[in-house]
This record gives C-alpha cells, structure tokens and sequence, in this order.
C-alpha cells in the first residue's frame, strides 16, 4: 500500500508580516474568513500520510502559485503568488521588492523544498510518488473565481493531463457517485500541484486535487463546522485510503 504526499496550503490564517498591508485588521479577518480552506488539515490528515501543511494564510503568501506573474492566471488580478487585492478587487497590500523577497526567500520556497524532498524520498522508496492536493471552496463562488457557475458540486476534483492517470480519475467518479456525491472534474478548479523539479517531466509523480464544498462540513458563511463533519472527514478519508489502493 502505497503512502500519499498530502499537500494543504490554504488551511493557516497567520500573517506572519503585516508590513505593506493597507487595510484595517477587521477587513482582512474578514477576507481569512473568506478565503482560508477551514480545517482541510482535520480532514485530510491522517496517520499513514505525509502532510505537508503551510503553515502560512495564503494573504500572505500562495504557495499554489507560480512565482512568475507571467505564468500565473491570477496575477492579472492582483493575486498571484503575493496578494496585492482583496476578492473585491480593491488593493489590501503594496508589495515592495523586499517584502517579496522576504516572502518567497524564507516562506514560499521552504515550503516547495520540504513537498520536493519529501515527493524525492517516496520516489527512492516507491519509485512512484502521488500528490494529493487538499483544499475546501464555498458553495457560492468567489468574486475572482474563473468559474461562477452557482451549481456547485459536493466535491471537485482537479487534474493535470501529464501527472494525472485515468484510473485516477475513474477512481475518484466512482468512489463519490457510489456514495451518492456529485463531482465535478476540472470544475470549479482545475489542475494539481506537482513540485516544479518533477513538472511535466517525471510521469512517476502523480498528483490530483481534491476540493472539498464547505457546505458539506460548515454552516456557511461561518467558518463553524457542522454537524456534518465528520461524515465529510469519513469520507475524504475513504477517498485517500481508496487511492493508496489503487
């Protein structure tokens, strides 16, 4: 059986530098409580796995994103690796050079080396390594999210047409139909995070991407939990023990 590289990179809310940001404390709780994947660590974490959590919000730094604006399809507004906007679109933070610098120097690249090194361990072990990446989305969608489609599935997986094997995906459609779930591929969100070492080179790194729907675990639009938890968490459970399976 194999062992799964969990990836979670939106589940923390700490700001670990609040220079260059310009808005008041109350509005980027606010947007935290917006944008961070509640409690995608309980859901997915587990003993058997490795996780790989960032232990870093995503307003401060993305590590889902590629740090070449020219690359990343949401740089153009204003929330590529470093967010400079809020979901509204109006400016939360003016990104210097240093506070770039400071970012990706001692936070985004830390986090990628330690998902790369880990992802090299199972490979010498394996000789095939699977990434699974683990967030949440709000039923309704984001004001810059590319989708805006209002039908929301219950869960949303993403792929990568190198790194992802069709027995994934087939896997993944018959796993949450059998439950009686609806699942959407490659939509709302698409893609799955792969360390850029392996990117499009290496097909013994796997990697597909799981989304969870807050509205199967949280009353919306708070970020309590709800009494449907750990139903939620049993089945993303099943879903990672199905793809060790595999």
């Amino acid at each position: 059986m194999k062992k799964l590289i969990l990836h979670i990179p939106h589940s923390s809310t700490t700001i670990p530098l609040l220079q260059g940001y310009v808005v008041h404390q109350d509005i980027l709780d606010a947007e935290i409580l917006k944008l961070t994947d509640w409690y995608t660590d309980q859901l997915f974490d587990n003993k058997t796995d490795v996780s790989i959590i960032a232990p870093f919000t995503r307003l401060f730094c993305d590590p889902e994103r590629f740090t070449d604006d020219s690359q990343e399809e949401m740089a153009k507004f204003g929330m590529g690796v470093l967010y400079e906007t809020l979901d509204s679109g109006k400016l939360m933070r003016k990104v210097t050079s240093q506070i770039r610098e400071f970012a990706l120097e001692n936070y985004y690249y830390p986090h990628h080396n330690k998902l790369n090194d880990c992802v090299n361990d199972e490979l010498k072990q394996s000789k095939t390594a699977l990434v699974v990446d683990c967030h949440s989305f709000p039923s309704t969608p984001l004001k810059r999210a590319l989708s805006q489609d209002l039908h929301t599935p219950d869960y949303n997986i993403g792929t990568d047409a190198f790194h992802t094997p069709k027995e994934l995906i087939d896997f993944s459609k018959d796993y949450f139909e059998s439950l009686g779930y609806s699942l959407g591929i490659d939509t709302p969100y698409s893609g799955a995070l792969v360390p850029i070492e392996h990117y499009q080179k290496n097909k013994g790194v796997e990697a597909i991407m799981l989304e969870v729907n807050r509205r199967m675990y949280l009353n919306e639009p708070t970020n309590e939990k709800s009494e449907n938890f750990e139903t939620t968490k049993s089945v993303v459970q099943g879903f990672l023990d199905g793809l060790r399976n595999l």
